[in-house]
């Protein structure tokens, strides 16, 4: 290689040779003159020392100067037009660079800041209008930050005195007059102890309040978990709590019904350490009280330990901004949609335009949780307001705006990608972009036949878990006995987590809304397929993809001896089509009692090679006999996916 002059240098930088000269001195290297010549290994190094000095002095440059608004990608011409230069000047960098391109060709964000950054211009990227308002929320934030009062949701298994509780609650503590007209229902309501508010939900259950949360939704600060004393934690309890950790909401515990003459407090601490809610006074931090909705004992107790957890929270917000929040539910009144909200932080006004997913409006009235007509609302408070074009879902966020063009535009723009997403539904997340994409936490809801199998199944995860040597780790964020179920979907679609089924089902609701929303679900019947799946998972094995693709549901109406050990099932093909030597699995009262192949098919008494939905057949499974009317025999397809 050549030797290298000090002109032939600063040319391929791009700056004077007197500066290159300075710069030289600065490092310590003495040249005479343009035409002195450097070794070709030190000219790299002065190249690469004077580049990064040259770049840190443009990026000052650049800083000082105010950003040319531009959205992106955008094309060759139209970042030249911003910049201020010809087009073919901007294609002349680029061929440096060895970069060939047109001047209608789209640049990315990297590259046109990298250009701009050539003739000393910073970029800034052009705010969308719902980027534009949720900046300005965001900026608003941080300002004049006061105490909020806390918001609280009661949950548990039903029967346990949820409602009776939150009624007596309100019948203690409320202070505020009834109002003269109707009563507006807002799905949620104030009362007051020792001075201070407290906001509670009234929220139907568990899966409400995760499918709030699956919505982006984290209204709550304080979830109290009821249990009765005479019954103790029940299978819901289990659920409530799971969810509660999910969302990582702290949890209190009434334990209710404690007038009951078989109640059994000691026995429900027990309990609830065994869940992994160990009492205060156990040793544990979760705060506990023995209460009773019917006689009202133990009710200043608990909101005493309400309001001290809330000031160990530390729960402040800016009041003097645009308020936002969340929808609580909806409905159709005689003056138009009655949207119940809680207002998160800022003030809503009457008069203020609003939006809440692809609904938008002006607020006309506001009812507070007595249904008294009021004039603005404060951070925690429940209202009801009238002004929306129509009904938002619940846990949909709301937002003030400024401009009521800017929130139309905004909703019809959400109503578009709701209609591509349905076109093409984002996938969630799953054991195949697990391994391809090296997650760190894999989370799991587990589901099994019976107690004995939930123990099995979870203690060679555990084993896994500790011989593992993996950087992949795992979460049961829950774990239950019987088929896999609505709620189930719910939680996963919450916390991006996987359903393992291992000897259950999965119920009709459950399955479409995991279709719907892309939530993987996977059923096993034996330990062994299940553990070895988790464990691929954690060594990324790159093994072919394969998808289970449903092609149809039969049920058994009748039962044919065909000899002393053959029977064959006469069937309804209720949904789909079946096809023969087909895998297939056959549940019996949502369990899975085998999987398998069908391996005869046939119309009256015809050999076929597939029968539609709402046609009668005749099947025969491959190794198994033990067919019984009612059973229900599901057929699907392994296809292997391409990476």
């Amino acid at each position: 290689m050549s030797n290298v002059r000090v002109y032939k240098l600063a040319q391929d930088l791009g700056i004077d040779t007197k500066d290159l000269i300075e710069h030289l001195k600065q490092l310590n290297v003495e040249v005479k003159s343009h035409m002195s010549i450097l070794d070709v290994e030190t000219a790299e190094i002065i190249k690469h020392e004077i580049s990064a000095v040259l770049d840190k002095e443009k990026q000052e440059e650049i800083k000082k100067k105010p950003k040319i608004s531009i959205e992106f990608p955008v094309t060759l011409r139209d970042l030249a037009v911003k910049i201020g230069v010809k087009p073919n000047e901007v294609q002349k960098i680029l061929l440096r660079w060895k970069i060939l391109a047109h001047i209608n060709q789209n640049l990315d964000e990297e590259l046109a800041r990298r250009l701009a950054a050539e003739y000393g211009v910073g970029l800034k990227r052009k705010l969308t209008d719902e980027e534009e308002v949720l900046e300005i929320h965001k900026e608003e934030e941080e300002g004049y930050i006061v105490k909020r009062y806390p918001i609280v949701t009661l949950m548990g298994h039903v029967d346990h005195g949820k409602t009776t509780l939150l009624e007596k609650i309100r019948n203690l503590e409320l202070t505020k007059n009834e109002a003269g007209g109707i009563t507006q229902h807002i799905g949620a309501y104030e009362v007051e102890h020792k001075g201070e508010k407290i906001t509670f939900i009234d929220t139907p259950g568990h899966e409400a309040f995760t499918s709030m949360r699956a919505r982006g939704a984290n209204v709550t600060d304080i979830v109290i978990l009821v249990v009765a004393a005479d019954d103790g934690i029940m299978p819901q309890t289990i659920e409530a709590i799971d969810h509660s950790r999910a969302a990582n909401v702290p949890i209190m515990v009434a334990i209710n019904k404690i007038d009951k003459p078989d109640a059994d407090i000691d026995k429900v601490k027990r309990q609830l350490a065994e869940s992994g809610l160990t009492p205060e006074d156990w040793g544990g931090d979760i705060i506990t009280a023995g209460v009773s909705g019917i006689t009202g004992e133990g009710i200043k107790e608990l909101l005493d330990m309400v309001l001290l957890q809330a000031e160990i929270m530390e729960l402040k917000v800016n009041p003097d901004k645009l308020a936002k929040g969340v929808v609580l539910e909806s409905r159709i009144s005689k003056g138009g949609p009655l949207v119940s909200v809680i207002v998160q932080s800022g003030t809503l006004n009457l008069g203020d335009i609003i939006i809440a997913g692809t609904c938008c409006g002006k607020v006309k009235a506001l009812f507070n949780d007595l249904g008294n007509k009021i004039k603005k609302a404060h951070p925690s408070d429940p209202v009801g307001i009238l002004g929306f074009n129509s009904i938002p879902q619940s846990g949909e966020k709301f937002l003030v705006v400024t401009n009521e063009s800017q929130a139309k535009e905004i909703a019809a723009k959400r109503l578009d990608e709701i209609r591509l997403k349905k076109q093409a539904p984002a996938q969630r997340m799953s054991l195949k972009d697990l391994t391809k994409e090296g997650d760190k936490v894999l989370r799991l809801i587990l589901k099994t036949d019976v107690y004995g199998s939930l123990d099995a199944v979870g203690d060679s995860l555990n084993k896994l878990k500790e011989k593992q040597k993996y950087e992949i780790d795992f979460k049961v964020l829950h774990k239950g006995i019987g088929n896999i179920t609505e709620s189930d979907v719910v939680l996963a679609l919450a916390s991006s987590a996987l359903i393992l089924g291992f000897h259950v089902g999965i119920d009709e609701k459950a399955k479409s809304r995991a279709k719907e929303e892309m939530v993987e679900v996977r059923l096993y019947s034996i330990i062994y397929d299940l553990i070895a799946d988790i464990e691929k998972v954690f060594k990324g094995l790159e093994d072919p993809e394969l998808e289970e693709r449903f092609l149809g549901k039969l049920e058994i109406r009748k039962v044919f001896e065909v000899s002393k050990v053959r029977r064959i099932a006469g069937c309804m093909v209720s949904k789909g089509k079946i096809q023969r030597n087909t895998p297939c699995r056959l549940l019996r009262d949502g369990k899975i009692l085998y999987e398998g192949r069908i391996t005869s098919l046939k119309r009256f008494k015809d050999d076929v090679k597939e029968v539609q939905e709402g046609y009668e057949c005749g099947i025969g499974l491959e190794g198994f006999n033990d067919i019984k009317e009612g059973d229900v025999v599901e057929a699907y397809a392994v296809l292997e996916v391409r990476r």
